[in-house]
């Protein structure tokens, strides 16, 4: 019953009301902008709609190809993909080869010593080149899909 007293409402609430009766030149306003943002929040929850599950969408699988393709027809078109895939890296490998043409000729007009980063770092490049090689010959011999080693020795793109 302790507790019933410290935690009574209604001496707050009568205080409230005392106050609330008397006589304010703005109250009416006071009140009117207060309820204002409740009343908004409460529109703006209970005027959310909800939507049904949504219709399963039609699928149309690849259409620039014919699907009556025959087998010598695609190998022929995934020849002639892979053909143009060896000129892009063909391309991208003489870029890269004439960058580090430019770098060796700026390393030696700035005095450093090419020759020996280069070592360095085509070493770094063949102790990379090893792990990835050992890494991928780990995940082959214990691999779930059966035929996954010669697709990996064969290589893909």
């Amino acid at each position: 019953m302790r507790s019933l007293r410290r935690f009574n409402p209604g001496p707050g609430l009568a205080d409230f009301w005392e106050y609330f009766t008397r006589p304010q030149p703005y109250r009416w306003l006071i009140v009117a902008a207060s309820c204002i943002p409740i009343a908004l929040i409460i529109a703006w929850a209970t005027s959310e709609e909800v939507v049904g599950p949504l219709e399963r969408p039609n699928i149309t699988y690849i259409t620039t190809l014919d699907s009556d393709r025959s087998d010598e027809e695609i190998l022929a078109s995934n020849i002639e993909n892979q053909e143009r895939q060896d000129e892009i890296r063909a391309q991208l490998e003489e870029i890269e080869a004439r960058k580090r043409e430019l770098y060796r000729a700026l390393g030696r007009a700035s005095g450093m010593d090419v020759d020996a980063m280069e070592e360095q770092a085509e070493a770094d490049r063949a102790r990379e080149e090893a792990e990835a090689q050992a890494y991928r010959e780990e995940v082959l011999n214990n691999r779930v899909v059966p035929g996954a080693a010669d697709a990996a020795v064969r290589g893909s793109d």
